[in-house]
């Protein structure tokens, strides 16, 4: 009898040869290659390796429980049940419908001169607004708010900013960025409130509010880090987002046309 090697015996399982166990259930090892692929959707292109320990955990219980559940409704013979059988010619046919769409939407092709030509006559619409990627201290007192401007009126570059991410640390009391040392990121002025935006839109890069930032919040001290001026996007930059959209919307009219053809030569009455 030939022998048949664990390489070729893994590739025709599907397996990874790279595969780490990540556990056992009854004695059958769970691999991380099973977790990823049940749980891609979930995991959004990340692998059960690059999560935390307790996250990591909670997932690995998630699925031994849905194979402890499966286990289960096959020893209890549940394929003989009528139920399964009815819901197993409802899952077929959507599956068969769903292939019928994926054929057509992949028969339409991309035209790169069409893409080309709806960028150029609509950059209006690939507009990146001014953005501003700010640093701020929230406190409830005006008072509180300029003793923390006096603590940093005297710093700059480095040493301002390590102050800064101790004393947003320390004091602040959005605590959604309190623990990034009052890290805001990149924003547009109109994902902010007014007097916060008016005011981080007109600092300069480096600086410091010089008095504090009064909003429905409280009082806001502003460590203004770096800005970038309004934008068009490059056509290589949004190329991709076109072209699906175009794609979709191709599709979307092939498709309907079938389905309009398929009723005229379908004897249809309606009862």
């Amino acid at each position: 009898m030939r022998k048949i090697s664990l390489v070729a015996t893994a590739l025709l399982m599907g397996l990874s040869l790279n595969a780490a166990v990540v556990a056992t259930l009854d004695g059958t090892n769970i691999t991380d290659d099973q977790i990823n692929e049940n749980f891609a959707p979930m995991l959004r292109g990340a692998k059960i390796s690059d999560l935390p320990a307790e996250q990591k955990k909670a997932i690995i219980d998630q699925y031994i429980m849905q194979q402890l559940v499966l286990k289960d409704a096959k020893a209890q013979k549940l394929e003989n049940d009528p139920l399964y059988k009815e819901e197993l010619e409802r899952a077929k046919e959507a599956i068969l419908a769903n292939i019928y769409q994926k054929k057509i939407f992949d028969s339409v092709k991309n035209d790169e001169t069409k893409a080309k030509k709806y960028y150029e006559e609509n950059k209006d619409k690939f507009t990146k607004p001014a953005q501003v990627k700010a640093r701020h201290i929230l406190v409830t007192s005006e008072k509180e708010a300029e003793n923390i401007i006096a603590q940093l009126n005297k710093l700059n570059g480095k040493a301002l900013e390590d102050k800064f991410i101790e004393l947003a640390k320390e004091k602040s009391i959005d605590k959604g960025s309190s623990a990034q040392g009052g890290d805001l990121g990149w924003f547009s002025e109109s994902t902010m409130v007014k007097p916060f935006a008016d005011a981080a839109f007109s600092m300069k890069k480096g600086t410091i509010s010089k008095t504090p930032v009064k909003s429905d919040f409280g009082y806001h001290i502003i460590l203004k880090q770096d800005a970038k001026a309004k934008n068009t996007m490059s056509y290589n930059e949004v190329k991709a987002g076109i072209e699906n959209s175009m794609k979709m919307e191709e599709f979307k009219n092939v498709f309907g046309k079938k389905v309009e053809e398929l009723h005229k030569k379908a004897q249809v009455e309606y009862k």
